[in-house]
């Protein structure tokens, strides 16, 4: 029966012809697969892609910027696709009639918006991607990676511009350090005269001081004084005006006062020396009033001196401490750029010397209100002092015109002593001298009153003073302390900005720097198995395809059942059918390997297993068909063909099996193309032997049950038709 099958095969024109046809099927599915997608990214250079580059450009630190220009120039002597430079109307048009597959539009702004990374709100950089999808799907997915690409060389380009001017800042930042420790040592020079100007202020602040307080006790002795000299003046002009009265009765009464002449005589010469001596006391008080007067006035003239030089030094001290803020908000930028430790020893230099400028300046405008009222004092004083000394010099008149009186008395009494005839004369000069000390005393005693209210004046000034000039020498210490923490802060300042400016110095960036910090990543790509292209990739695949549609059309073409002469067994019959397509099985296996490695190359890992996985593939294939034909004609095709869809959605050659849907995944493990493709992949790349035999394993166990299913079928209907024809005969 053997022989009678491949006598009919081959002496048969009808079947012969499309049997050779049928051995290369296999080849025709997968040698045209595989040789279509056998590296299709080889030729996309040939893919049409339109660039349109709108960029108008811009200018960031005084370099002109054309990013546009210098991505569209590169995209088109890089050649990854066939880009074309047109105009953004002839590529809308373009992508319209499907002469570009894709359109990349630069925009106006691309350069602009490089520009702006330091701004409040910085723009991204934008490239317009337009694919035709619709055109060819598979070609705006290529496009999207090759845009990828080209994004991480434009983030790559503008962060090396970025890095180049951030490395330059830092160099300018370095020399700006440099002078700011500079003016921080010619700082640190002021704050050190300033703080022995303020220590020998305090000094003498506090002897003014205590010189205020002598002063204010010396004035209210001098008060009590002058209060005690008004009452004495008022009791000498009450008693003048008794003895005007006196004087009158004397004159009718004179004849009588002969006999107490002499006493009278006494009491006058001692009324008149003390009158002497009063005027000598007035005279005295006179003179040290004129050199008080003139001290109060020095001592005002110096307070006005001190209270502008005080009002100088606020101003100077408010003025320090505006600059060392203005200097403190311009560093804060270049304090961002370093590192956090230096930031913090920095910014703690930097709130020291705010805090300690701070309060120089509220201790100086402390001692500014201080000498302001100090010079308010003396002036009040030096007014008083000058009151004084005019009541003085009008009570030293009266005393005086008082003394020559008392003389005119004292020769009165030595006339009345020597006669009584000119007593009458003696007693018209006595009358006229006691009216004159009448006044000169009204005089003394109204002098008196204003220099007691000058007195009491000078003394509420002096207190003042006294007080106001005590809160001047206390916020002298608050001022020498201030400046002492301004001056170590100063020092401080000037030996962190010293550091810093050395370490900026040390920064020296070159092209490598600029790119390192541009693209500080690289992926090293270690994989195992390598794939070289897409045809090695989907060559299981494929290879399994075209053998499943070999097995298939063979069915078509060989009678799987019809025996070319009368069965004489089961077995015999089974056998000769199995020969046939073992033989043609293994030439279609055998022409598939051979077109796959020798005409389209591909490289094998082990070549002996991929050409038995070939086999055994084949021939799981073909024991598949020929079951289901075998036993249900037609109908068996159909279900063969709806295997070979579940297999070819479900076997994991193309997409990953986790990426199907799920109720698919349960198909995998069931079909056989799924353990084909997994020994083709071991066989090809991966070299995994073990995993190989698992599945040729795998294999093997559905050849075998379904040639024993075909043997049973074969065995039935030889039982059926033919067993009685071999009994009889």
């Amino acid at each position: 029966m053997i022989k009678a099958e491949w006598k009919q095969l081959l002496t048969t024109r009808k079947m012969i012809v499309p049997m050779i046809a049928i051995l290369f099927i296999p080849v025709l599915y997968a040698g045209m697969f595989l040789w279509a997608f056998w590296d299709p990214y080889a030729n996309m250079d040939d893919l049409p892609v339109a660039v349109v580059n709108l960029d108008e450009g811009a200018e960031m630190d005084g370099v002109e910027l054309q990013l546009g220009k210098e991505l569209s120039d590169t995209l088109i002597e890089d050649q990854t696709f066939k880009f074309t430079d047109v105009s953004k109307k002839d590529a809308d048009k373009g992508l319209e009639n499907q002469d570009y597959y894709v359109v990349i539009e630069i925009p106006e702004n691309f350069s602009q918006h490089a520009t702006t990374l330091l701004d409040e709100n910085p723009e991204k950089l934008t490239i317009v991607y337009k694919p035709n999808e619709g055109y060819n799907f598979l070609s705006a997915q290529i496009g999207e990676t090759a845009l990828d690409r080209i994004r991480t060389e434009v983030n790559d380009k503008v962060s090396s511009t970025y890095a180049e001017n951030l490395f330059d800042s830092i160099a300018e930042m370095g020399d700006g350090f440099g002078d700011a420790a500079d003016g921080a040592g010619k700082l640190h020079e002021g704050s050190g005269k300033l703080a022995d100007g303020a220590d020998e202020l305090k000094g003498y602040l506090e002897t003014l001081a205590g010189s205020t307080v002598t002063l204010a006790d010396g004035t209210a002795e001098l008060a009590m004084g002058a209060k005690k000299a008004a009452g004495g003046a008022q009791e000498l002009n009450t008693g003048l005006g008794t003895l005007s009265e006196g004087s009158n009765k004397l004159l009718e009464g004179a004849k009588a006062a002969s006999s107490g002449s002499g006493e009278l005589k006494n009491g006058i010469t001692q009324y008149t020396d003390g009158v002497s001596k009063l005027a000598e006391s007035y005279a005295k008080i006179a003179e040290k009033e004129n050199e008080f007067n003139g001290a109060v006035g020095t001592l005002s003239e110096k307070t006005k001196e001190l209270n502008g030089a005080a009002g100088q030094l606020a101003t100077g001290a408010a003025n320090l401490n505006a600059g060392i803020q203005g200097a403190a908000a311009q560093l804060q930028p270049y304090l961002v750029a370093l590192p956090p430790e230096q930031q913090e020893v920095v910014g703690a230099a930097l709130n020291q010397l705010l805090q300690g400028s701070a309060e120089l300046s509220t201790g100086l405008q402390g001692l500014s209100g201080g000498t302001a009222a100090l010079a308010e004092g003396a002036a009040e004083l030096q007014g008083a002092s000058g009151q004084l000394a005019g009541a003085h010099g009008e009570a030293l008149t009266g005393l005086n015109e008082l003394n020559g009186s008392s003389s005119a008395l004292r020769e009165g009494a030595n006339s009345l002593a020597s006669g009584n005839s000119e007593l009458a004369t003696g007693l018209v000069e006595f009358s006229k001298g006691v009216a004159d000390a009448q006044k000169g005393s009204a005089d003394l005693a109204t002098g008196l009153t204003s220099l007691t209210e000058g007195s009491d004046t000078l003394q509420e000034g002096t207190g003042t003073l006294a007080t106001k000039s005590r809160e001047l020498a206390d916020g002298s210490n608050t001022l020498v302390d201030g400046t002492l923490e301004l001056d170590d802060g100063v020092l401080t300042l000037q030996e962190k900005l010293a550091e810093a400016s050395d370490t900026a110095k040390e920064v020296n960036p070159t092209e490598k720097t600029y790119d390192m910090a541009g693209a500080p990543v690289n992926v090293e790509q270690n994989g195992i198995n390598h794939v070289p292209n897409y045809g090695t990739g989907f060559a299981p695949y494929f290879l399994s395809l075209g053998l499943f549609v070999g097995a298939l059309l063979l069915s078509i073409v060989f009678p799987l059942v019809e025996p070319a002469l009368k069965p004489t067994g089961a077995f015999a019959w089974f056998s000769s059918k199995v020969t046939v397509l073992g033989i043609v099985g293994l030439i279609q296996a055998l022409i598939s390997v051979a077109i796959v490695v020798f005409a389209l190359g591909m490289e094998v890992v082990n070549m002996p297993l991929f050409i038995l996985t070939a086999i055994i593939t084949s021939y799981t294939f073909i024991a598949l068909v020929q079951m289901f034909v075998s036993i249900f004609g037609d109908a068996g095709r159909f279900v063969a063909i709806l295997i070979l869809i579940l297999q070819l959605t479900t076997s994991a050659g193309t997409f990953p099996l986790e990426l199907i849907p799920k109720p698919l995944q349960i198909f995998n493990i069931l079909l056989p193309m799924t353990y084909s493709v997994s020994a083709f992949k071991s066989a090809i790349s991966t070299g995994d032997i073990a995993f190989l035999w698992t599945n040729n394993g795998i294999l093997l166990g559905f050849m075998v049950v379904f040639l024993a299913i075909t043997f049973g079928y074969f065995a039935l209907i030889f039982k059926k038709r033919h067993s009685k024809e071999t009994v009889e005969a």
